[in-house]
């Protein structure tokens, strides 16, 4: 157990913020905490840490506990580094314990050269326990473990002398990430960690954090990280905390399930309330009566009663059609240069594009900013010239396209002229009919464009495509600025289309749950996906590790050829052969090691699969550790081996 809460209350200006919060974090947890904008996660957080105080019950109840000798670390907003000092010194601070024991070592060192007796005696026993320490504790490893965490966070060709002063605010934040990580505390607290991150980097974050050897609670929106990172989702809801195993999917399952549960429990517990109360009214004037009515009384006193569930907000109604069929290939984009940009300030992102969408198809669009992902939507519907290349488009094609500034919107319309300009043969009831599925009601479709908010506007936009009916659906980054209910009912609305979709988003969720195609665009280079965005971050791992393999075979084979030479050239000792020997020993022992751990991973995972050992929580875990522990010798001694192999 690293977080022990119970009974926990916050109050500001005589309000409960937070109440009654129960909540404990075992070790090596990942809860992600969520909530609407306010609800008091941050709150939450900062108790957690210990920079707040909280309330307790009149009957002095409320208690906030960490692990003796826990270790806490928590991503603020501010990023607290120290400004003046250069990467690579800001890094280091994270082992300060381990590089003091390292420089009283090298005191040391010194000293016992100098002594004898007794007192060098006594030196050599502190330095054995110095060297002791930073053994276990990895001292070796430190600037190994330095680079690892720069690369992941994205400062691979950061030079590492460069003073933080002069870093970005969102590269700041990155880098107190890193620092965070290589501190590698007992209960690693995360605020919205996946602001600034690009998709690399939110992709080795999520692989980083779900070995991490601590506890993990994180607040983040990123849907996607949630599911992947988190084994539990607590949910903060008019101040009170409950708790659902899983992901973020899972949660979002047995949130509904609980709410309608619980409704039906609702609804019965008030029919049994009426029918009593009724009868009391009733009969209690009665003398034949009265003391059945009194009894009665007494009941809906002591009743339990349920809570009302905190129903859904309405969600809005998103329903995408067409009327006809188009040709079975949309659009051709062929040996066509992606150019941007007038005089100066011309510039080329994609010297040549190829692209082809076919019917049906819901395509997706990623890469980093600015390397061209909505330029590309603008160059295949002609919004933007091109320079040599061929863009074709099919028979039958009607677009409909969501552009993520809103441009198409008239700032001085008001949101019911937007549809009536554009759709003539609509009645205002219609109009009124259409916005109001997308939740804008009354004097709202009255107000002037300009002084809607973004997410009034998208869904204003959504409205307007619905109406259009186009068999083609251009959308660029259709999710921002929605709420929580809105994203998920585009999104259905977007995976049940049987239309095209070409789809520009950073929104990994939503990539996952409607792309059948990832399109990737890097600088002269675009690369096709199947499937959605688990099968992209797959494939891309799985060449990653190909090109790492290959990589490292070569730089063997080298070495292996190296070393031939040399031995040719050398006279070979009598100590030589034996090493030699040696090793070649090393390699039939290896040999049975390899077999014998095979076995244990292949025994390991008929054991995982055992339903008992699954529906037994602590001991599937145990397993799963036992089983990383497993396949990470087994990666040691084949790379052992292959060394060895090559040489001997």
């Amino acid at each position: 157990m690293i977080v022990k809460i119970e009974h926990l209350y916050k109050y500001f200006n005589g309000e409960a913020l937070l109440r009654d919060i129960n909540l404990t974090i075992e070790d090596r947890e990942a809860v992600g905490l969520v909530g609407v904008n306010g609800c008091g996660k941050s709150t939450l957080l900062n108790i957690i840490s210990g920079d707040m105080g909280f309330d307790k019950t009149p009957d002095g109840l409320g208690s906030a506990e960490t692990a003796s000798g826990a270790k806490i670390g928590f991503l603020r907003q501010n990023s607290g580094l120290e400004s003046s000092a250069t990467i690579d010194e800001e890094l280091h601070k994270a082992f300060e314990k381990l590089l003091e024991a390292r420089a009283k070592m090298d005191r040391l060192e010194q000293e016992m050269t100098k002594l004898s007796g007794a007192d060098l005696e006594v030196v050599s026993a502190e330095y054995s326990e110095l060297a002791a320490f930073f053994e276990a504790n990895d001292g070796y490893r430190i600037d190994v473990k330095i680079k690892q965490i720069l690369n992941g966070m994205g400062f691979g060709d950061v030079p590492a002398d460069r003073v933080i002063a002069t870093l970005s605010g969102g590269e700041k934040t990155r880098l107190a990430l890193a620092k965070l990580l290589l501190e590698e505390p007992d209960l690693l607290i995360l605020d919205e960690p996946t602001n600034h991150l690009d998709m690399n980097t939110l992709m080795w974050l999520e692989d980083y954090l779900k070995g991490y050897k601590g506890s993990i609670l994180v607040v983040s929106h990123d849907r996607y990280f949630l599911n992947k990172v988190c084994t539990r989702i607590c949910e903060i809801e008019l101040g009170r905390l409950t708790s659902y195993k899983g992901g973020y999917t899972a949660f979002t399952v047995q949130k509904k399930m609980n709410a309608e549960r619980q409704l039906k429990e609702w609804e019965a517990q008030q029919e049994e309330i009426r029918k009593l109360e009724d009868y009391v009214v009733r009969n209690k004037t009665r003398a034949s009566t009265a003391k059945m009515a009194k009894s009665r009384q007494h009941m809906l006193d002591r009743m339990e009663r349920v809570e009302k569930p905190l129903m859904f907000t309405r969600p809005p109604k998103i329903k995408l059609e067409y009327d006809i069929e188009p040709t079975k290939d949309i659009v051709k984009v062929v040996n066509c240069p992606l150019t941007v940009g007038e005089g100066e300030n011309r510039k080329t992102l994609i010297k040549s594009l190829d692209l082809h969408i076919r019917r049906g198809e819901h395509a997706a669009i990623i890469g980093a900013n600015g390397i061209g992902k909505t330029s590309i939507l603008r160059l295949i519907q002609g919004m933007i010239p091109h320079e040599g290349g061929n863009i074709t488009w099919g028979g039958n094609v009607k677009t409909a396209y969501f552009e993520q500034e809103h441009s198409i919107l008239h700032p001085s319309s008001t949101a019911l002229d937007e549809l009536l300009d554009r759709f003539p043969r609509m009645t205002p009831e219609e109009a009124r009919r259409s916005l109001g599925s997308v939740l804008m009601t009354g004097e709202d479709v009255f107000k002037p464009v300009s002084v809607l908010s973004g997410g009034e506007r998208a869904k204003l936009c959504f409205a307007i495509m619905a109406n259009t009916r186009g068999n083609v659906l251009i959308l660029d980054e259709p999710t921002n600025h929605l709420d929580l209910n809105t994203k998920e009912v585009l999104e259905d609305a977007l995976a049940e289309f049987g239309g095209t979709i070409i789809l520009v988003s950073h929104d990994r969720y939503l990539l996952n749950k409607v792309a059948d195609r990832i399109i990737e665009v890097k600088p002269d280079e675009v690369n096709c996906y199947e499937g959605g965005f688990d099968d992209y971050s797959q494939k891309v791992r799985e060449q990653a590790q190909s090109a790492a393999e290959r990589e490292a075979r070569e730089k063997r084979a080298l070495e292996a050829e190296e070393l031939r030479q040399k031995k040719e050239a050398t006279y070979r000792s009598k100590e030589q052969r034996a090493f030699e020997a040696k090793m070649r020993n090393r390699l039939r022992e290896l040999e049975q090691e390899i077999e014998d751990t095979e076995v244990k991973i292949f025994n390991l995972e008929q054991e995982i699969a055992d339903p008992e050992v699954v529906a037994n929580y602590g001991i599937m875990s145990e397993k799963c550790s036992e089983l990383e522990l497993c396949r990470a010798q087994l990666e040691e001694k084949m790379d052992e081996w292959a060394m060895l192999a090559d040489r001997f």
